[in-house]
């Protein structure tokens, strides 16, 4: 009786050789550029006066505050971080319906730093011939030391990846010296060392193996994609039959293997569409840089549309590249991702710097005084946005006379704000025995609050509960 085969397969090692072209040097900018915003912005510095921080991008927690730029985003306004998700996973929808797993294959993090790893490992170890062989070889004194050296270099990119995480968080300068004096909370070292085993292990062992078994985006993509889509494809109808004896009725694949070399996810493009494929552009590089060299036209592997593959082996022209791209599901995501942007910034810069929320307190909805007079208890939400201490007025506006006072203010109705802050003030309606308002369930009140200085004004709407006549 046979056994049962296993489950799971061992790990394929895949070692990239060094290819150079367009494609590739696409990558090495968007690495570069990416890799700066990353590391860099923490340390950019942006003067909001003398009561804020001046950090220019800044997730602080403790006061429940997003700062960007000239932009503050309170905890309230969340719907602000939820609209640029929305347009996030909608521009990933729109780059994968036009040109396939474009954000796998350039910009997406574990790509970006599993080619940083993989220069590291070519800068120490050799191309792609050398590192086979050092895989293949026995440790000696020599493997140690390359593999050690890589482990190290691998270790402080990771360690410098973790540690720019949590500067996002708190005072960058002021949380390393924290960090370098061991003052830091243990919250930060956890931080960083969660991250940067993570990026060690993801960037330097499993690679392609968090791409094909981790990501469910591969899974998904296939729901954004549709003949028009372009992605990487070979052009089997010009490459086949292949082989590397010239003779007549030959293909123009030589069967080289240079595009299996060069790709990270270690696939053979001309098997044809795969789960694995990341669309990084490195096998159209290696197979244009062949077909220079045995002089055939360029575009064997090239970024193409599965609806053009009939006119292409009829010998047609494809369509033009912009009707790829510009067709209903795209504009549709287009749009969508607009309409979204667009109300962001129109509620950006509509929004004011005072806010106020009102919040009755419904045990009891209201009070009968000795008097008889009826009392109603609010809890108003003061919000001073700017940097500088502002004096607010309260005031009340309703087509029935009421009372308007504020707990601990002896009978003011201005008060100082400090700046940057939200205050909770207890305010009291009060409708007298006779008033209309004391007699039935609901009457509509409007509560506004002033800066005294900018004369800028918000308001608020509730209800006065009263007693229901018998």
């Amino acid at each position: 009786m046979s056994e049962n085969p296993p489950l799971y397969a061992a790990q394929e090692p895949v070692f990239p050789r060094r290819v150079s072209g367009k494609f590739r040097n696409l990558k090495w900018w968007i690495m570069a550029v990416t890799l700066g915003i990353y590391y860099l912005t923490p340390w950019i510095r942006w003067d909001r006066g003398p009561s804020l921080p001046d950090q220019a991008v800044l997730i602080d927690m403790a006061h429940r505050r997003f700062y960007f730029f000239w932009i503050e985003i309170w905890s309230h306004e969340f719907y602000f971080v939820a609209g640029l998700l929305i347009m996030a996973g909608l521009g990933l929808f729109l780059f994968t319906s036009a040109l396939g797993r474009v954000w796998c294959g350039y910009t997406c993090p574990q790509t970006v730093w599993t080619d940083l790893f993989i220069l590291v490992e070519r800068w120490i170890e050799g191309d792609r011939n050398a590192r086979v062989r050092l895989y293949n070889a026995k440790w000696t004194l020599k493997k140690w030391r390359l593999r050690i050296t890589k482990w190290i270099v691998w270790l402080l990119i990771a360690v410098a990846t973790g540690g720019a995480w949590v500067f996002y968080f708190a005072d960058a300068p002021t949380l390393l010296n924290q960090l370098a004096t061991l003052s830091a909370h243990p919250v930060a070292y956890g931080t960083i060392a969660v991250l940067t085993a993570t990026t060690f292990v993801f960037g330097g062992f499993m690679r392609e193996q968090v791409c094909i078994y981790m990501c469910p985006w591969p899974r998904i993509q296939a729901a954004m994609m549709d003949p028009d889509t372009l992605t990487i494809g070979y052009r089997d109808w010009r490459g086949e039959p292949r082989g590397k004896q010239r003779v007549e009725g030959a293909g123009d694949c030589i069967d080289c293997m240079a595009c299996v070399n060069v790709c990270p996810m270690g696939i053979d493009i001309r098997d044809g569409q795969q789960m694995e494929c990341i669309t990084c552009g490195l096998c159209i590089d290696a197979c244009d840089d062949i077909m220079d060299k045995i002089g055939k036209p360029r575009g064997l592997i090239d970024y193409l549309a599965l609806s053009d593959e009939t006119a292409e082996r009829a010998g047609k022209p494809p369509k033009a590249i912009w009707k790829h791209v510009f067709r209903p599901r795209t504009i549709l995501y287009t749009a969508l991702w607009s309409l979204i942007g667009v109300g962001l910034v129109y509620a950006l810069f509509v929004r004011t710097d005072i806010e106020l929320t009102v919040s009755p307190v419904r045990n009891p909805t209201f009070i009968v005084q000795s008097d008889g007079a009826i009392r109603n208890v609010y809890e108003v939400r003061l919000r001073n946005k700017l940097g500088e201490p502002r004096q607010f007025h309260l005031s009340l506006s309703s087509d029935e006379i009421l009372r308007i006072d504020v707990d601990g203010t002896n009978g003011r109705l201005t008060f100082d704000v400090p700046a940057n802050a939200t205050q909770l003030k207890r305010v009291y309606l009060t409708a007298r025995a006779t008033d209309p308002a004391a007699r039935v369930a609901n009457t509509p009140v409007r509560i506004w609050v002033e800066d005294i200085s900018s004369t800028e004004r918000a308001y608020r709407d509730t209800t006065f509960n009263g007693k229901v006549s018998q």
